[in-house]
């Protein structure tokens, strides 16, 4: 018994011992971290004084070097917070030099992507936005930090917030900001107002680019600057490209339009990125935009800007390794009524497998507003070929009842595409225009002065006829 209860003292003495252990290595790592933040706090502090007879000195090359140096100690220790107290410490201090705060933000972005966690990086994104808010000289930078916190809250799904920090910068007054990066910062403030489907403020921030800037030759020397001109700096590595930058702006003015139905500015976006020499080089990516071009020609009304694009495309030659597409606009294009049951049955698999390729699916009403337009074709045929036309008629021509012709009819006519009288009580379709007193008048008078030419030019070769008889009777 006094054997087990020597056992068990040991093991108690045991315990005490590995505790004792364990108390004096927590002591040992405690007053570590504590004897190197007392060493931090030491170098920052004779660093600050440096600084301090720096800067009051005027000496900026010095100033730099000592608020970088505070910036390096604090991240080599990984003391975020100390940084982040240091960064603003040092911001607010008087007369601080503007090239020392650049130099500050400049260096402490670097950290960004070095930090342990998101709240940290966070953090430090907020106290540079702090520092760099309201000061022109590090516009650009802080236009870098909102957008990095923007898509830290886009990950977050934090989307309409994302969207009014991207909206507070304005970056198209900024000199000193390369234009790719202008443009890019731009198409990321578009791009979150349409996913959030604020359509409108889309629409206004995208009238700050203006397409003709896509067009400018970036192989071209850039020109040097003249003395007092405002240096303009090197876009970073990330942003893309003038032509990758265009089809990403069109792309995202497709997503704009595609909200409003309005098909011939879809067509015209899609011809923008057709023109592309990237995308012409490769067959894999140009056929799939051609045919989203045919398949918008034939959705968008009938207008002058409609019919030049229809036979713009009809000349392209990359239309002939696609023939079922340049054979619909062939028909669009002749003047012959098209039958729309068959038309559709031709070319129903082909509408379904666009949500297959690029650009996704036509949409929702794309298959009746395609029915519609052929509709509309085929009045327009119509009337080119008849002055007057019974109703009866009309529809059967159309494939449609007579209440649906005159429907179509009226439509068009109000929106002044046709210009038409019907004759309900009789049932007939009168597309005559009739024409007041002076424009029967005037179209008189051209036709007196046409027939006048007319006559005196048959004069004139009676005339000449008759000369050469004479000459050849006389020799």
């Amino acid at each position: 018994m006094a054997s087990n209860e020597w056992v068990g003292d040991v093991d108690l003495l045991k315990h005490i011992h590995l505790f004792s252990l364990c108390c004096s290595a927590d002591t040992d790592v405690l007053s570590v971290c504590q004897e190197s933040q007392r060493n931090l706090e030491a170098q920052i502090e004779a660093l600050l004084n440096v600084e301090k007879q720096m800067r009051l000195a005027g000496d900026v090359a010095g100033t730099k070097k000592a608020v970088c140096d505070i910036l390096q100690l604090c991240f080599e220790a990984k003391a975020w917070k100390t940084l982040n107290d240091q960064i603003m410490l040092l911001s607010k201090r008087r007369g601080q030099l503007k090239q020392a705060v650049t130099a500050m933000v400049q260096q402490a972005m670097q950290y960004i992507d070095q930090t342990p966690d998101l709240d940290t990086r966070i953090d430090l994104i907020k106290t540079l936005n702090n520092v760099s808010a309201g000061k022109i000289y590090v516009e650009i930078e802080r236009a870098r930090l909102i957008k990095k916190l923007a898509k830290i809250k886009e990950e977050q799904g934090l989307i309409d917030e994302a969207a009014d920090l991207m909206q507070e910068i304005a970056v198209e007054t900024f000199g000193a900001m390369a234009k790719t990066e202008k443009i890019a910062f731009i198409l990321e403030q578009v791009r979150l107002c349409l996913d959030r489907q604020d359509y409108v403020r889309a629409q206004i921030l995208s009238r700050k680019i203006s397409p003709r800037v896509f067009d400018v030759d970036p192989s071209k020397e850039k020109k040097k600057p003249k003395e007092g001109d405002a240096v303009v700096e090197e876009a970073p590595a990330d942003i893309p490209s003038l032509p990758e930058l265009k089809r990403i702006y069109y792309e995202l003015m497709i997503r704009y339009y595609k909200h409003h139905n309005d098909y011939l500015e879809i067509c015209r976006c899609y011809k923008a990125i057709y023109e592309i020499p990237s995308v012409r080089e490769d067959s894999g990516q140009w056929i799939p935009i051609l045919r989203k071009i045919c398949w918008y020609l034939a959705l968008a009304p009938h207008d002058p800007m409609q019919s030049s694009l229809l036979n713009a495309t009809l000349e392209d030659k990359n239309l002939s390794e696609i023939p079922k597409f340049k054979s619909l606009l062939k028909q669009l294009v002749t003047m012959e009524v098209i039958q729309w049951t068959t038309l559709w049955n031709e070319f129903k698999d082909e509408f379904d497998n666009e949500k297959n390729l690029l650009g996704g699916p036509l949409g929702d009403k794309a298959a009746e507003d395609l029915r519609q337009r052929i509709i509309e074709h085929n009045i327009l045929v119509v009337s080119k070929y008849y002055s007057r036309i019974t109703l009866k008629r009309l529809a059967d021509l159309l494939c449609l009842s007579v209440q649906e012709a005159e429907k179509h009819l009226s439509d068009m006519v109000v929106s002044k595409a046709l210009v038409s009288k019907i004759d309900r009580p009789a049932g007939v379709v009168c597309f005559q225009v009739v024409k007041d007193s002076n424009e029967i008048l005037n179209s008189w008078a051209m036709n007196l002065e046409k027939l006048l030419d007319l006559v005196e030019k048959s004069c004139h070769q009676i005339h000449k006829e008759t000369m050469v008889h004479k000459a050849a009777l006389k020799v």
